[in-house]
């Protein structure tokens, strides 16, 4: 497959596509071309609501990407054209599912991209399942994605859906590694509410974190967007837990920390473990001194050495680009989404024809990409759909001086081949 750039006013078409009464439009943008020469590609995500922040780059992504595309690509002997048709879960799973059946009956796409937690990627997948759509997916553990929608293991339970992510084996070399680094009583405290991110967490994360040494205190779960968490610290208080680990909603951590900080729970820990919340740099500058040296993985850097063939940039050029033309700083999301249409270029090329959803669907269980995430390889497993992708050890540093307030560091070089660190793993402090 072979690209060709082209200036941002070259072939330029936008236009809406009506959605349901319950769906906000589907947004389209292509350059000019014959129908039967388009490869479309639907992508779905959240935008707005308590996942939103996940999205916060789609804009400026698609329409690189576009850019990028312009001139069309070739595969299977012919040039087509690249369509992407976009819309907004509003983090709502119900709506995921109905926005994604609208998207199939009204714009047909030939292949659908998700991304951002069970709450979207399950639902879209589950749509896609039912609709006979090629569906490619990222940023959700693979157990909540596999076994959350009925996956078996041993046997390839869905034949339209795939999705590559880290996993409960991702997250336990992760902390195992990076915890000790650091001496600590080995007693860790867990916040995991009661969704597919949680179960799947407490289930296949905690008993092997025991296994390997570590006492684990849980509480128990907790509902999300929930705005006291007494019972949590009052449990990790009294047993003087060194660590904490989270996997909640964006919105909910913030209110778990300030009320950590009020009890005096933040001031004694050394370890402060955060997933799926913790991921972004406007997280922490809402915390202020508070997100000085919390920890969180980190799928997508741009000091991953690898590249983005949609974009035509490397992670490092992707996460300037991105800051310069926005003015915002780089987030994990942004590369994690660009890899989903760098492993869609690769798929309508090993397929041979992308208008073909039965070929698209017979490849992705042989299929391997190099993205901006790493290469994804969907004959590894470690179950039928489903791939995994690397996870590093990061810790969100205050810094004095610079255009942005907070960096993010590479501190534990977990499964991340070539990964060079750039700071030392320090414990949590206020002073």
């Amino acid at each position: 497959m072979t690209f060709r750039n082209a200036p941002l006013s070259r072939r330029r078409f936008t236009g809406l596509l009506a959605g349901s009464a319950l769906a906000a439009p589907l947004i389209g943008t292509r350059a000019f071309g014959q129908e039967a020469g388009v490869f479309r590609i639907g992508y779905i995500g959240p935008q707005s609501g308590p996942l939103g922040i996940f999205g916060a780059h789609d804009s400026w992504l698609i329409e690189t990407i576009r850019n990028n595309l312009a001139g069309g690509i070739e595969v299977g002997g012919r040039r087509m054209q690249v369509e992407i048709i976009t819309a907004d879960t509003q983090s709502d799973p119900v709506r995921a599912s109905q926005i994604t059946r609208d998207m199939i009956n009204s714009a047909a796409p030939d292949l659908i991209l998700t991304h951002s937690a069970p709450e979207t990627t399950n639902p879209v997948a589950d749509a896609c399942e039912a609709g006979a759509t090629p569906c490619l997916s990222t940023v959700a553990p693979w157990e909540a994605y596999y076994f959350g929608r009925g996956g078996r293991p041993g046997e390839q339970t869905f034949r339209w859906t795939f999705h590559y992510s880290f996993g409960v084996g991702s997250f336990l070399n992760l902390y195992n590694g990076q915890w000790s680094l650091l001496d600590t009583n080995r007693r860790v405290g867990t916040l995991i509410p009661s969704d597919a991110d949680g179960n799947a967490i407490r289930a296949g994360l905690l008993p092997q974190m025991e296994a390997a040494g570590w006492e684990i205190i849980d509480p128990g779960p907790y509902e999300n967007m929930t705005q006291d968490f007494t019972t949590h610290i009052n449990a990790f208080r009294s047993a003087e837990v060194d660590i904490v680990v989270t996997f909640p909603f964006p919105p909910d951590f913030p209110v778990f920390w300030r009320q950590a900080a009020q009890r005096g729970l933040a001031q004694r820990l050394k370890i402060m473990q955060m997933a799926k919340a913790g991921l972004f740099a406007s997280e922490m500058e809402s915390l202020g001194d508070l997100g000085h040296g919390l920890c969180t993985g980190v799928y997508w850097h741009p000091a991953f050495p690898f590249s983005s063939v949609a974009t035509g940039l490397s992670n490092a050029e992707l996460g300037a680009q991105y800051e310069a033309a926005t003015g915002r700083q780089w987030a994990q999301a942004l590369g994690a989404s660009a890899s989903l249409f760098d492993a869609a270029l690769a798929l309508a090329a090993q397929a041979g024809d992308p208008k073909d959803k039965e070929a698209l669907a017979a490849t992705l269980p042989g299929l391997v990409a190099d993205t901006a995430v790493g290469r994804v390889d969907f004959t590894a497993g470690p179950v039928p759909n489903c791939t995994t992708s690397g996870v590093a050890g990061g810790q969100w540093n205050r810094v004095q001086g610079e255009r942005f307030p907070f960096q993010l560091d590479l501190v534990f070089d977990s499964d991340i081949p070539g990964l060079g660190l750039t700071a030392d793993f320090r414990p949590l402090a206020f002073g």
